[in-house]
């Protein structure tokens, strides 16, 4: 089993202190095996913003922490032209990581992230033909008893982004991106840029998307919230490929705090969900406390 936390939408520069100091001992606290960042880290991509950024992250890693991350559209520059097509993820590079397309694999799963930012659009995400063979050629090899997951800041399949029942852009080349994450073997697939949580069987967003469950994050730490939808992050147990607990991490004002929890499980040809009721004190995704 792998336990992943999964945040989105950092956004310093948007971001509230206490918020921010939350989430980091939260994370110490529980020592997941693996931290996902999908996206977003800056609020405008200007260099304070990623030494706040780079010093958050540096100490989760000082911690121990292991942690694959990936750029979103906000981390490249919007008000910098120059710098914006000529070097767009130079200080993501800098600060962050010089990979961006980071690969982890364990003992139960194999988990890819893929840049979807762009110069070229504002806040739109698209994959190119490049990283559609990567998908294809890091998964090839990964024994099929381990759980394959998808990191994106814009979610291959569109989402349901507010009240009225808008949905939103899926990424771009989203057929192609589809096929090839169908190809792939892909169990899950995470996301954030919307600030919305979301999970849904890929079957039901999108016609022959294979067998992909589809995790949409909220913004962790940013002050940009949509439709007063507050601060969150997601916790994942990867129990195998075919069988996920999932529970938001919500900020109440206080502290981050549990909130729902549901089990999925892939039967008769796609993802069954249902609630699953925590113990008031000991969380039920760890019967030990632990978790």
């Amino acid at each position: 089993m792998a336990r992943i936390a999964h945040l989105s939408d950092l956004h310093f520069g948007a971001h509230d202190d206490r918020i921010v100091t939350a989430a980091e001992a939260w994370l110490l606290e529980k020592r997941p095996d693996l931290v996902v960042i999908s996206g977003d880290l800056t609020q405008r991509a200007r260099v304070a913003q990623f030494r706040q950024a780079s010093a958050w992250v540096n100490r989760l890693r000082a911690a121990g922490l292991p942690l694959l991350i990936i750029p979103g559209n906000h981390d490249v520059p919007l008000y910098d032209v120059l710098r914006r097509f000529a070097r767009p993820l130079h200080r993501y590079r800098r600060y962050i990581s010089t990979d961006l397309c980071p690969f982890y694999e364990d003992d139960a799963v194999a988990i890819l992230g893929l840049n979807t930012a762009r110069s070229l659009t504002i806040k739109d995400g698209r994959l190119n033909r490049a990283q559609m063979e990567l998908m294809r050629d890091r998964f090839a090899p990964v024994a099929p008893e381990k759980t394959r997951i998808l990191v994106t800041h814009h979610p291959l399949f569109a989402m349901p982004i507010g009240e009225g029942g808008e949905w939103s852009e899926a990424v771009g080349r989203h057929d192609d991106a589809v096929k090839a994450a169908r190809e792939a073997g892909i169990h899950i697939a995470l996301a954030g840029h919307f600030h919305r949580t979301y999970a849904q069987a890929a079957r039901k967003m999108a016609e022959d998307a294979g067998g992909a469950l589809v995790i949409q994050a909220g913004t962790a730490t940013s002050t940009r919230l949509r439709n007063a939808e507050p601060q969150s992050f997601n916790w994942l147990h990867v129990h195998r490929h075919d069988r996920i607990e999932l529970q938001v991490v919500t900020w109440d004002g206080a502290a981050f705090r549990r909130g729902d929890h549901v089990q999925y499980a892939f039967r008769f040809g796609g993802w069954q969900a249902w609630e699953v009721a925590d113990p008031p004190t000991v969380g039920a995704l760890d019967p030990g406390g632990a978790a």
